[in-house]
């Protein structure tokens, strides 16, 4: 295989997480033990908030005024494109009933969690588009109680945006709450009685370490870490357009990996070229500039395969492909967040409009995993039952493997059912190893 980096990541995405974790498993420890009170500490040190933590319609409205009209127009635009597909992965998912023998029916229901916690971040951007991607997703799923918490602004309260945001999906409670904290009590049902079976969202590290260590004792939607993207170009792409991409995603944090796969190598270099031009047109272009120094990478492959096979290492969040016949790639590429197929498609309509959700497998999580779907907050379970006559051969069986493995009591389950249903009757029942 040929492979040249025309540009090496000098960092990885890998962060102290030792200290992250014992900042959290502290604060968790605490709110565990302290709830409301500790929730308040918190909520003054690390957000400035003292306010009330349950919003209201009062200010759901105040924040819907303080919006343009296009703004909520948009908003609500977007929130149709994500509740749609949500509700189509959900319609797409189905409940059956089959006979696997004679007198033996089993089934699968579909049933959704009762409680969702959805987490909407803050921080340096107002990440409306994160309110529709967590709450309508749960709501298009069918959960029954949906609990909503965003950091206050600078003090201020839920950023106005955010919060109309939220408000439009229609969730059961709305918090003002942030980080850590924001999460324990979700999962700890402080403030609302309920607590979450399941936790979505994305947030910073902090966040995603909290949803890390509660996992198990409620579900959660995705390990997260810094924000990716991975482009695939060919000599028919428009260097602008990579370059333009490649910033976008840079502009996420100071860790967000920018990487390019180009099967031209004229194509790659002046893509190199216009990256540093894309970022210095930037109002604020520190983070993006930091970002593709430390973590970007340009890797120039003979054959659209090799492109294939390096991407798959790779696993990105976002995958887009600027090549030719798209069909190929849809069908050979396996290892992915979300794939955006042609030029036409970018990263930046996942985030905020087109439907698909944004919330994504990072740090190669998209080997198993895919991103907040439907099917997230569905238990799949599984039912069965038996006539009589089906305990002839079903029983006999299980008697016998459950004493080849050893486990006579198992077996007598078996031996108890079928002395019942068929006294008088002989069956080759095993033996005890």
């Amino acid at each position: 295989m040929s492979i040249n980096y025309l540009k090496k990541a000098t960092k990885t995405a890998e962060t102290d997480e030792g200290q992250t974790r014992e900042i959290v498993v502290n604060m968790l420890d605490d709110i565990k033990e302290n709830g409301e009170e500790a929730i308040k500490k918190y909520a003054e040190k690390l957000d400035k908030w003292t306010g009330d933590f349950i919003i209201t319609q009062e200010d759901i409205d105040k924040a819907a005024a303080s919006l343009d009209q296009r703004t909520q127009d948009d908003i609500q635009f977007a929130h149709e494109q994500v509740y749609n597909f949500a509700k189509m992965q959900r319609d797409s998912m189905l409940e059956f009933e089959t006979e696997l023998y004679p007198g033996v029916v089993a089934g699968q229901k579909l049933i959704p969690v009762n409680v969702a916690g959805c987490y909407v971040p803050g921080g340096r951007f107002a990440h409306a588009a994160s309110a529709l991607m967590s709450i309508a997703t749960a709501k298009a799923s069918g959960v029954p109680y949906v609990v909503a918490c965003s950091p206050s602004h600078h003090g201020g309260g839920i950023h106005p945006s955010i919060l109309y945001a939220m408000s439009v999906s229609k969730p059961d409670v709305i918090m003002t709450l942030g980080g850590v904290q924001a999460v324990a009590a979700m999962a700890y049902g402080i403030f609302t009685g309920k607590p979450a079976d399941i936790l979505v969202g994305p947030g910073n590290k902090f966040v995603a370490e909290a949803k890390r260590i509660l996992y198990g004792e409620v579900g959660i939607d995705v390990f997260a870490g810094p924000s990716e993207i991975l482009v695939i170009a060919d000599e028919t792409a428009d260097p602008d357009i990579v370059a333009s991409d490649l910033v976008g995603q840079a502009e996420h944090g100071y860790d967000s990996p920018a990487v390019l796969i180009a099967t031209s190598e004229e194509l790659a270099r002046e893509v190199m070229k216009k990256v540093p031009e894309v970022i210095a047109a930037l109002p604020a272009p520190e983070v993006s500039e930091a970002s593709w120094r430390d973590y970007g990478e340009v890797i120039v492959v003979s054959t659209r395969e090799e492109a294939a096979v390096v991407s798959d290492e790779y696993a990105s969040e976002h995958l887009e492909i600027q090549a030719e016949d798209l069909d190929w790639w849809l069908g050979r590429l396996t290892n992915y967040g979300s794939l955006f197929l042609g030029e036409e498609s970018t990263v930046a309509y996942g985030d905020k409009t087109s439907g698909p959700n944004h919330i994504l497998p990072t740090k190669k999580a998209g080997r198993y995993s895919g991103g907040l779907s439907a099917g997230k907050f569905i238990k799949t379970v599984t039912y069965q039952r038996l006539t009589r006559e089906a305990n002839r051969q079903i029983g006999a069986v299980s008697a016998r493997i459950s004493r080849l493995e050893g486990m006579e009591a198992h077996a007598r389950t078996s031996d108890a059912r079928l002395a019942k249903y068929f006294p008088g009757e002989t069956f080759h029942l095993g033996e005890l190893k």
